[in-house]
C-alpha cells in the first residue's frame, strides 16, 4: 500500500473525528476538497481505511471500569476461544500476543461486581486455563 505523508497527514486527522467534513480537511491539509475526495476514495479502495467508527466520550468511558485480562488457553482452543469472546459485548478489543500468555482482551463494565462476573464468566470458558486481570487505572496516552 502506497501512503504519503499528505495520506499519513489525512489519516491522523480523521483519527482525531472521523466525521470531519471533507472541506475542513482540505483546508487544514491545503489541499483542493476534491484532492481531498479522491485520497479519501483511494485509500478505502486499498484498504487503508476500513470503516469509520464511534470513538466515545472520555466523560463516557471515564465511567466504566475497564482491564486488560490476560488469558491462556489450551492448544487448539484458540478460534473457539476466539468466537466466544467475540460474542461478549463488554469486550472491547481482544489481542493475540506472544509470551506466557496467549491472548490479552481488554474489557470494559459500569461496576467491580459486573467486571468481577464477566472475568468470571470468561475463566469459565471452554478451552480458558487461566487469566490474570489488571484494572486500567487511567489513560496516560490515547492516539
Amino acid at each position: 500500500m502506497q501512503v504519503s505523508d499528505k495520506d499519513r497527514a489525512l489519516l491522523a486527522l480523521l483519527s482525531e473525528n472521523a466525521r470531519m467534513p471533507v472541506a475542513e480537511l482540505a483546508r487544514r491539509l491545503d489541499l483542493s476538497r476534491s484532492t481531498v475526495q479522491a485520497r479519501l476514495e483511494r485509500l478505502e479502495a486499498q484498504g487503508v481505511i476500513a470503516g469509520y467508527a464511534l470513538r466515545l466520550s472520555d466523560a463516557y468511558q471515564s465511567g466504566l471500569i475497564r482491564a486488560h485480562v490476560m488469558i491462556t488457553i489450551a492448544p487448539k482452543a484458540l478460534s473457539q476461544v476466539t468466537s466466544e469472546l467475540n460474542a461478549i459485548r463488554e469486550v472491547t478489543a481482544l489481542y493475540s500476543v506472544n509470551g506466557p500468555y496467549d491472548l490479552i482482551a481488554i474489557v470494559a463494565a459500569p461496576s467491580i461486581s459486573e467486571l468481577d462476573r464477566l472475568i468470571d464468566r470468561i475463566g469459565e470458558l471452554s478451552g480458558v486455563e487461566r487469566t490474570l486481570s489488571s484494572i486500567i487505572l487511567s489513560t496516560r496516552i490515547a492516539r
